[in-house]
C-alpha cells in the first residue's frame, strides 16, 4: 500500500517536475535536453556487452565516482559502464572525466522512480549490476532490480543522523528498499551502523572512495597558468559556496579592518546557474570582479587586478585549489552539511571549514584533528583566520603537509570496494 502511494505521488508530481525542468532550463539549457530519458524512453539498444550501472546524481557524486569507474573498467576489461545522472552538470562532468574511454562509458539520465519507468530503463540497458553512490536509495528502482535478479550495491555509502530520521519517516518503504540492497560499502563505522538500522543485511566499512582521487596533471597545469595570471597576490579560495554564503563572505570581506596587501578573493559557487547572480552580488557591493570564463589562455603575465575572481567554469576545482594559498570549503557556514574537503587536502592546501559539516562529519573531524583543517564560527572569523594564514607561509606549508599526509593515509577504499563487487557481479 505504501509503495503504491509513493508511486502515485510521483505521478501526481510529474506535471510540476516538468514545469520545474523547463524553468531551470532558462539558465541551464541542459535541463531541457534528453527529456525522454527521464521518463524511461531511449534510442536503439546498445550492442551486447557486459554493462555495470553506476548512478552518480550530480557533480560531487560523479567526481567521487571517478576512481571507482576507472577501477571497474580495469576489473572488467570487456565490459562497459553505464553512468547515470539526475542533473546536467553531473552529466557534463562525467563526459569530461571519461570521454577518453569512448563507448566503454555511456551516459544517461536515470528515470523518475516509478515502476513503469525504471522497468523500461532496466529492459533497455540490461545491467549486470546496479551501483548507487553515497545516499541514493530509490525504492522502486531497487525493487525492480530485485525482481530481475540484478544485484544492487550502495557504495561510498554515507547516512547522517538527519538523513536517517528522514528515512525512518518513510517506514516500511525505506526498510524494504534497504533489505533488498545486496551489499553496502560504508564510509565509516557510524554510517554502517545507521544503514544497518534501516535493515540492510550486508554492510561493510570500506572507507571513502574520495580519498583515492588522483589530481590530474592537466588540472595542475591549469592551476599554474592561473596562478601566473594572479601573480604574487595572496589568494583565499571559497570553494563550492552555496546560496546565502557568498553574501556573508563578501560582507565580511568589506568589514575587514585590514587585509593582506593585494589579497584576492576567489569564489567558486557550487551551482553554475548561480554564476551570474554571484557576479551581480559582487558588483552591487562596489567590488570589481574578474570572471574565469573571460580569461584567455595565451598571455601568462599577471593581469588579474579585480577584488574578486569568480570561478564560473566547470571541472576545474583542482585547478582552483592549485592556484590558491588557502581554501574555505563551502556549504558549511550555513546548516547545509558542507562539501568535500579531501580534494583541497590532496593538493596540499590549508583548509578552513564552518560549523556545519554533517554530510562529511568524520572526514572533517579527522582533518581538523590532523591539523590539516581549521574550523571557523562565522564569515568574519573565516576572513580573520584566512588573513592570518595568508600572512604566515610557514603555517600554510605545515598545514598543507598535514593535509597531504591525511589524504594519503585514508586511501584504499576503491580496491576494497571492487573486491566486494566481484562477489556479486557475475
Amino acid at each position: 500500500m505504501i509503495r503504491a502511494l509513493y508511486s502515485l505521488l510521483w505521478w501526481l508530481a510529474l506535471p510540476a517536475v516538468l514545469v520545474r525542468l523547463w524553468w531551470r532550463g532558462r539558465k541551464e539549457p541542459g535541463y531541457r535536453a534528453h527529456l525522454g530519458e527521464r521518463f524511461g524512453f531511449y534510442g536503439k539498444p546498445l550492442p551486447g556487452r557486459h554493462t555495470i550501472m553506476v548512478h552518480a546524481v550530480s557533480v560531487g557524486e560523479t567526481r567521487a565516482a571517478e576512481p571507482l569507474v576507472e577501477a571497474l573498467l580495469r576489473a572488467w576489461p570487456d565490459g562497459r559502464i553505464l553512468l547515470t545522472h539526475m542533473t546536467p552538470t553531473g552529466r557534463a562532468t562525467g563526459r569530461a572525466l571519461f570521454a577518453r574511454h569512448g563507448e566503454r562509458v555511456v551516459q544517461s539520465y536515470l528515470p523518475y522512480d516509478t515502476g513503469f519507468m525504471v522497468k523500461r530503463f532496466l529492459r533497455h540497458f540490461r545491467p549486470a549490476a546496479c551501483i548507487l553512490m553515497e545516499t541514493e536509495v530509490w525504492p522502486n528502482l531497487i525493487k525492480a532490480c530485485h525482481e530481475r535478479r540484478v544485484p544492487v550495491a550502495l557504495v561510498n555509502a554515507r547516512l547522517s543522523e538527519r538523513s536517517l530520521r528522514r528515512g525512518e519517516r518513510f517506514g516500511r518503504l525505506m526498510r524494504d528498499a534497504a533489505r533488498a540492497i545486496t551489499l553496502a560499502a560504508a564510509q565509516t563505522e557510524a554510517d554502517a551502523a545507521r544503514i544497518r538500522s534501516l535493515g540492510a543485511p550486508n554492510v561493510t566499512v570500506t572507507g571513502s572512495i574520495k580519498f583515492d582521487v588522483v589530481v590530474p596533471d592537466a588540472a595542475l597545469e591549469t592551476g599554474a597558468w592561473l596562478r601566473a595570471r594572479i601573480g604574487q597576490r595572496p589568494v583565499l579560495l571559497c570553494a563550492s559556496t552555496r546560496d546565502g554564503e557568498e553574501a556573508l563572505i563578501l560582507d565580511a570581506y568589506l568589514r575587514m579592518p585590514s587585509r593582506p596587501a593585494g589579497m584576492l578573493l576567489a569564489v567558486v559557487p557550487r551551482h553554475p546557474q548561480r554564476f551570474d547572480e554571484v557576479a551581480h552580488m559582487v558588483e552591487a557591493r562596489g567590488l570589481t570582479v574578474q570572471r574565469r570564463s573571460q580569461l584567455g589562455r595565451a598571455a601568462v603575465t599577471a593581469d588579474i587586478t579585480a577584488d574578486v575572481l569568480l570561478g564560473d567554469s566547470m571541472g576545474e576545482m583542482f585547478a582552483y585549489y592549485a592556484a590558491c594559498d588557502c581554501a574555505f570549503i563551502g556549504g558549511s557556514l550555513l546548516p547545509l552539511g558542507g562539501q568535500n574537503l579531501i580534494e583541497a587536502a590532496a593538493v596540499g592546501k590549508p583548509v578552513l571549514v564552518g560549523q556545519h559539516t554533517f554530510n562529511f562529519q568524520q572526514a572533517t573531524e579527522e582533518a581538523v584533528a590532523a591539523a590539516a583543517a581549521l574550523r571557523v564560527f562565522d564569515a568574519d572569523e573565516l576572513l580573520r583566520v584566512a588573513a592570518g594564514l595568508l600572512a604566515d607561509p610557514a603555517q600554510r606549508a605545515e598545514m598543507g603537509e598535514h593535509g597531504l599526509a591525511f589524504a594519503t593515509r585514508h586511501r584504499g577504499a576503491t580496491v576494497r570496494t571492487v573486491e566486494l563487487l566481484r562477489q556479486i557481479i557475475s
